[in-house]
């Protein structure tokens, strides 16, 4: 019983995860990419205030699950072990790549942009992506775990 409530978890908390990753690769991001760079900031900074810690603890909640199922599943320990890493890299790649170009965002006003300013969104876009493609292979590899053998 409790390995089915642990796989149902981590399936909607990697689903989630990927979900809202790629919402915002898909509509979000094309939106804020296209914005001047006052407007953009004052919606980076709007749409950021959600995301912590919520997003955070998912990713790591469902990291941590994945780690469980390796050890007390009955079968596809070996995928949950590969969904496990996949979601650390996501967090990872959040953490040291996309979490410092937040705060240096959420540090400007918007009504002031210094003229030396260095657009982040290529940057950011680039990191983002690559853990939306991480997030999105972890939940199918969980999903794939869940199938009976």
């Amino acid at each position: 019983m409790i390995t089915w409530l642990l796989s149902v978890a981590v399936l909607a908390g990697s689903g989630v995860v990927a979900g809202v990753l790629f919402a915002v690769a898909l509509s979000v991001l094309p939106a804020l990419i296209t914005m001047p760079a006052d407007r953009y900031v004052y919606a980076h900074q709007l749409i950021g205030k959600r995301w912590d810690p919520t997003m955070p603890i998912i990713v790591l909640s469902s990291t941590v699950i994945d780690v469980v199922l390796v050890f007390t599943a009955d079968s596809g320990n070996g995928l949950f072990a590969v969904a496990a890493v996949l979601l650390l890299a996501v967090s990872i790649v959040s953490h040291f790549c996309n979490v410092p170009i937040n705060r240096v965002v959420k540090s400007l006003d918007p009504e002031s942009i210094p003229p030396d300013w260095r657009d982040p969104r290529p940057l950011w876009r680039r990191f983002h992506l690559l853990r939306t493609a991480l997030a999105l292979v972890a939940v199918v590899v969980n999903a794939v775990a869940l199938v009976p053998a």
